[in-house]
This record gives C-alpha cells, structure tokens and sequence, in this order.
C-alpha cells in the first residue's frame, strides 16, 4: 500500500471538489483530489450537463415536429425522426470533452487526482482503493468532505428495472411509448418535459397541490400551461403507491388509478451522500440531514471543512464551487469567509424559471415594507420575434431605499439572464441603478428594466 502525504485532501470531483482542489494548486498548496469516477460529478457525468443536452436535443425535434405538421414560419419540413442512441452518444461526447477539460485544469495546477474510492480511517488519514485494486493511504493537514448528493429512493418503488432515477434515464436508448414521473421538481419536469417532446406519453403524479411547489404559483403557471400544451398529464394531490406489468397504481383523493407506464422516473429528491466513505470514523456535527459547517465551511472537527451538497440547501453546484474556492483561499492562508447575498436558482423547465433574492411572499414573512412589479414578455419585442412570449420578469425591492431584494423570471431563455439578477442583487443595486442603465434592444433583458421602472410608477413599455 503506497504511503502520499499532502496539505490538502479533498474526496469527491464533483463541482465544488473540483474547483477546490484547483484553486489550492493555483496558491501553491500540495493538493491530492480522489473520486471513483471521471471528475465532474454527478452534475458534469449524470446530471446537469447531460440533462440539459438531452432537453437541447429534444427541443430541436420538436420544433422540426412542429414545422412538419404547420408549416410554421414558412418553413416546411419532412416527417422528422430520431435515434436516441445517436442522440445519447453526441451527449457522451460533450461529457466526455468536459471531463478531459477538467482532468486538463487539475493536472495544469498540479493538483494529484486519484481516481478510486476513500474512506477514512481517522480526521487525518484515508485509504484509497482504486477500480484497478490499487491502495493509498493518504496523510493529510487539511481534508475536505466534497461527496455530493444521491436520488432519494422510495421503498415502494426501488430503483431497478424499469424504475429509473434520472441516471438511468439520461443514458436511455429508446424512448419510452409512456413514462411516468413521480415528482413534479425540476428535475422531474425538466427531464419529463424533454420525453414528452420526443414523443414519450408523460404523466406527472406529485404529491402537493401544484407542480414546482417550492415556487410561488405566479412562476409556476406558464409552465404548467406549456405541459398542458404538450400532452403532459399532471396528477396533483396524488401519491404513487407500486408498480408492475407496465401499470402505476396512483391514489388521487379517494380513487386509486392505474397509470400504464413502461418507464417509472422517480424525482423526489436528493440527499447528502454520507455512506461509504467512513463517516462513522469521525465526530461530526450534524444539521439535520446535513454537516454542520460555519462561515468558513469548517465542520465541527478541527481540519476537517464540507462543501457543496452534504452542507445543506440549496443544493446547486454553483454553491459548492464558490464555496471549493472560498476553503481553498482558506486553506492557503487567506481570510475569507461566506457573505454572499444571493445565489440563483434555474430551472430548465419549459419555459425556463429563473429565481434571485427574495420573492414577495418572502419579504412579507420577514416584514419587509416592499415595492414589487412585473412586465410580461407578451410586451416584449424579442420574445415575440422568437415565438415565446409567455412568462415575465419580477423585481423585488425595499420600500424605504428602494435597494433589489429579488428578482423572478419565467420565460423562453431567461436562464441566461440569471447573472444579471445575481450581479443586481450582489452589488446592492437600487431600482433607479437598473431602471437607468441603458439596455439592449431588442433583447428579453430588457424586461428587467421595464419592471424596475414600473415599480417606481413610470414604466415605458406597458
């Protein structure tokens, strides 16, 4: 068993390991990364790199479905088709260029990366065993717990067969003639969605009493009009209870139904990945489902930090990136600690919500005096050159300044607008500081400054 010692240790390649591991070797410190995977995660090899591919292509197929039948826009097309496999293999590729990229990044700042699995023996030390049979012990000053996140899995319905997570569907071959996804996330409807448009007959079964039930319902409406358009079935109130020969048994208030259903996509969730890799050997604090970590995402055991997705919501791989950073500056000597105002949330839905800040509702439970508006993109020149001008820009903002506490969006595209929400919010923008920037015309931004302007009583455009 080879012997390595290092400054800094991190287990797990997912985003915010990554980044971490990379930033401590740009600051000079000895650095050792183990993951049993390729690095990237589950967000970069299972998760938010592959599904928004498979969405891509997807949308692609639709829109030459639409063509075919209407006509649209002058264009006509043949009777389009699709070979998923093809369709899976392109999005193979992207993973796999993105892999090497990060693979690349990590050896450029000479950060070693094992791939294997560790587990710890005590605060200090891990072992490491890689896919070949090969063993390290590991002797460490600093170590970072960067091991991410796992698909819930229900004990009615275990994942096996032709219940799948979102795993196993981003890896299908064939498109199902009908799927059924429980769970009305974004992750569910996000990858519902996607089947839908490629043909798939979709039922949703969500337990709450409306889809996306995390987001106010004003964000929420455009999308469940978009699955309604689609064919997408939405069972609301309704649990999913077993499943075999191709039927979901689904009880809906009082009635039980059975869902026909060659695929079963089980969407409720994600937890902290803390098996496997030695937690019993150590004394941690918990939050919760959760390690608890402080400002400087440090865990109760001296040495010991956690990122990303085993530290609490929200989990989203931009968090545990800034936060890899912010513990690698640390571990280098730097004083950082975490004061970020806001972190954005999308989800790749159609059309897309964006949430930044507070919403309305959350400035009032925490009694905020507020000056809030919308403008929809049914007044937006560019949403309508592009077709899709469902949805609309919401800006929140304290009465008594007027500074932005939260900006929403639902519509085509917005996710791309999603860093000028952050930036707003981050720099302590005030309502008059958008409403008077000069904006792009024609572009959807341009609906964050209508809405900022309706909020001080003069907006232009509507």
């Amino acid at each position: 068993m080879a012997e390595l010692t290092c400054k800094l240790l991190v287990i797990g390649a997912g985003p915010g390991g990554y980044v971490c591991a990379i930033r401590a070797g740009q600051l000079g410190v000895d650095t050792i990364i183990v993951d049993p995977r390729k690095p990237g995660g589950t967000c970069l090899n299972i998760g938010c790199i592959p599904s928004k591919a498979l969405i891509h292509a997807a949308e692609e197929f639709a829109r030459l479905r639409t063509f075919a039948a209407e006509g649209a826009l002058g264009i006509t097309a043949a009777d389009p088709a699709i070979d998923l496999s093809r369709t899976v293999a392109w999005k193979d590729g992207i993973v796999e260029r993105l892999n090497g990229g990060v693979g690349a990044l990590l050896k450029k700042a000479k950060a070693r990366l094992i791939e294997g699995t560790a587990r710890f023996v005590d605060g200090k030390t891990v072992t490491v065993t890689s896919a070949e049979g090969e063993s390290y012990t590991i002797t460490a000053e600093t170590v970072v717990i960067a091991t991410g996140s796992v698909p819930v899995e229900l004990p009615f319905l275990p994942f096996g067969g032709d219940v799948i997570s979102s795993t196993e569907a981003l890896s299908l071959t064939d498109i199902p003639r009908t799927l059924a996804v429980v769970g009305g996330g974004y992750i569910g409807l996000e990858l519902g969605t996607a089947f839908a448009k490629l043909g798939s007959q979709v039922t949703v079964v969500e337990m709450a009493d409306r889809i996306l039930p995390l987001y106010d319902a004003d964000l929420t409406r455009p999308v469940a009009q978009r699955l309604q358009a689609l064919g997408v079935r939405v069972l609301t109130g309704a649990k999913a209870r077993v499943f075999g020969n191709g039927q979901l048994t689904v009880e809906t208030g009082r009635e039980v139904e059975q869902i026909a259903a060659e695929k079963v996509l089980v969407t409720v969730g994600r937890k902290p990945q803390l098996e496997g890799w030695g937690l019993e050997e150590l004394s941690l604090t918990r939050n919760g489902r959760f390690l608890a970590v402080d400002d400087g995402c440090r865990t109760s055991m001296r040495g010991i930090h956690a990122i990303g997705d085993v530290t609490g919501e929200p989990m989203l791989a931009h968090r545990a990136m800034a936060q890899g950073e912010m513990v690698a500056e640390i571990v280098a000597g730097e004083r950082r600690v975490w004061d970020k105002r806001v972190i954005p949330a999308v989800c790749f839905t159609d059309p897309e919500v964006v949430t930044a800040g507070l919403s309305p509702e959350e400035a009032e439970a925490q009694g905020i005096a507020m000056l809030t508006a919308s403008f929809p993109f049914a007044a937006n020149a560019r949403a309508m050159t592009v077709e899709r001008d469902d949805g609309f820009i919401r800006v929140v903002a304290r009465k008594s300044d007027h500074l932005i506490l939260g900006i929403q969006a639902v519509g085509h595209g917005v996710s791309e607008l999603a860093a000028a929400f952050g930036l707003a919010i981050e720099m302590g923008a005030l309502l008059e500081d958008v409403a008077g920037t000069v904006h792009a015309h024609p572009t959807q931004g341009e609906g964050l400054q209508e809405a900022c302007l309706r909020a001080l009583g003069h907006a232009l455009h509507i």
